[in-house]
């Protein structure tokens, strides 16, 4: 018991000393012991980048009121992380001045408050100067109008562009060395057209997987299809910039 006790107090300073050192922990114990953390593959994290079209969040009372009396999300395509999806319906993003973006998709499951998540060209083609905020922060933002098939709901704010952010599990923050609400760095290499992104908010939580979402502008502007290496790292000090 006693050499048990020593081997995990050892194990648990190593591995203090290598997150403040800020060099990348090797695989964490619950890998090593055959059972690999959500998403690895070989003993390692397995990153993904995701382009995050524009979408909007709805609270259960809108669903209603956009689509029918007792009406509920219909899941149509499971995403990356488990337990979200795209849901069959979409809605009329109406702007000032009778802006509209006809058919956009809504993601489930539904949410406290609803929230439209646009891209800058979006909110430039519907005439919303839209605050890039994280998701959820939208205390203060514009509003805009949703139509559906059943009725119309006026949002008096909620129209965003979404910041960049990454998704990871425990495990995964383990392997980095950082922590939720943590800043790391992306960088996408493809021909011509390689881009370093700063200000990847870590929102990490133990049933996600590895996954950075930008949004369309972000993917045009690196050419992620043509990508041939992604690299994310934890950001450096405020003295290095």
């Amino acid at each position: 018991m006693s050499l048990a006790v020593d081997r995990s107090r050892i194990e648990s300073l190593v591995r203090n000393a290598i997150r403040q050192s800020g060099v990348a922990s090797p695989a964490p114990a619950i890998a090593s012991a055959g059972q690999q953390p959500l998403g690895w593959v070989d003993g390692k994290p397995n990153l993904r980048v995701s382009i995050s079209a524009r979408h909007c969040h709805l609270t259960d009372e809108h669903v209603e009121i956009l689509f029918g009396r007792g009406s509920v999300l219909e899941p149509d395509k499971d995403l990356y992380q488990d337990g979200f999806y795209a849901a069959k319906q979409t809605v009329m993003v109406v702007g000032p001045r009778k802006r509209m973006l006809p058919s956009v998709r809504v993601l489930g499951p539904t949410r406290g408050a609803s929230q439209v998540e646009l891209a800058l060209t979006d909110s430039i083609s519907l005439g919303i100067n839209a605050p890039v905020r994280h998701s959820g922060k939208i205390e203060g933002t514009p509003g805009c109008v949703l139509v559906g098939p059943a009725g119309s709901v006026q949002l008096e704010q909620g129209v965003i562009r979404a910041a960049r952010h990454v998704h990871m599990n425990f495990a995964d923050a383990e392997y980095y060395g950082v922590s939720n609400g943590d800043m790391m760095q992306l960088s996408i290499r493809s021909p011509d057209c390689s881009v370093s992104f700063e200000d990847v908010l870590v929102r990490a939580d133990k049933a996600a997987k590895l996954e950075v979402h930008i949004d369309t502008d972000e993917g045009n502007a690196c050419n992620l299809d043509a990508a041939t290496e992604v690299e994310l790292k934890k950001s450096g000090c405020a003295c290095q910039h």
